[in-house]
């Protein structure tokens, strides 16, 4: 199972091929890009989990790259290590001063680098910032993002939950469920690439229930996209039998023997103009109750 998801933005080709091998001998997914904008688009792309980001680059600096990936919902979260020649003190602070979290300077210990990419996924994780299943902005991130979004017109939200998950990962385990986590996780960052912004934010609320914030055009296509690739792939989840059947047998909590339907997934959704929303607890609670009115599962309660 990949450790997480790096990019490089490094001009230099060997150095940057170098990088992406070592990190992908060390089990990360790792993605190389030479030029700004190719590093801006591959992050939109492949959402990464970390940033190694050069700052002498052919078409802008890492500084420009660093301020228009803070500046944007779905990747202002993301650490964002700065990898240089220079070793300035001016440099440094311009770049901490950005948001970068981290800066290494060149010639670099590889290990020590790895330890630092190491560092950053973990405070991530400390500050529940992130899910550490799928990667997915949760927690605090979730919150800063709601706070803003009850100031604001124009939005809509989709509150997204999968049904009979709990009895997939009675009969399958946990670590298949996590794969269906991450598979829609997945999904919804395809499926808001498609839009050809970084203008939505993608978010994992718990364990199986997600939200996508966009504008309502948006928002409709990215929930009609979503629900079309889940219904239509969610099946190599399972076996050929359970598949055929339509149905998974496991024994509930009281022992007695219980089938559940395959996986579907129940969308809510509300905007703006559901409010006035006097905090985001509303929000969350309101966009709750659109997602249970659709779904066919009791357990979702």
């Amino acid at each position: 199972m990949s450790r997480g998801r790096i990019l490089i933005i490094e001009d230099d080709r060997d150095i940057g091929e170098m990088l992406r091998h070592y990190f992908s001998y060390q089990d990360y997914e790792a993605f190389h890009a030479i030029r700004g904008e190719d590093g801006l688009d591959l992050c939109r792309r492949k959402l990464p989990n970390v940033v190694v980001l050069d700052i002498m680059l052919p078409d802008m600096d890492g500084y420009q790259v660093c301020k228009r990936l803070r500046s944007s919902l779905r990747t202002s979260h993301i650490p964002i290590i700065f990898l240089t020649q220079k070793d300035e003190r001016s440099d440094k602070i311009a770049g901490l001063e950005l948001g970068a979290d981290d800066y290494i300077t060149k010639p670099f210990d590889m290990q020590e680098l790895g330890l630092r990419v190491q560092n950053a996924l973990r405070r991530a994780g400390y500050e529940n910032l992130t899910n550490p299943t799928t990667g997915l902005p949760s927690g605090k991130l979730i919150e800063e993002q709601l706070r803003k979004l009850i100031r604001l017109r124009g939005w809509e939200m989709l509150y997204i939950g999968i049904n009979h998950l709990q009895a997939f990962n009675e009969v399958y385990g946990f670590v298949a469920g996590a794969d269906v986590l991450r598979f829609l996780a997945m999904i919804l960052n395809e499926a808001v690439d498609l839009t050809g912004t970084l203008d939505e934010f993608v978010g994992q609320i718990d364990n199986d229930d997600f939200i996508v914030i966009s504008t309502p055009e948006r928002a409709e296509m990215v929930k009609g996209i979503v629900q079309q690739r889940f219904d239509s792939e969610i099946g190599s989840f399972y076996s050929f039998r359970d598949r055929e059947a339509g149905y998974v047998s496991y024994a509930d909590a009281a022992g007695r023997e219980s089938r559940a339907p395959l996986m579907t997934l129940s969308i809510g959704a509300i905007t703006d103009k559901d409010g006035p929303f006097s905090d985001i607890r509303q929000v969350t609670e309101i966009a709750a109750e659109a997602r249970r009115a659709l779904s066919p599962d009791p357990a979702r309660g």
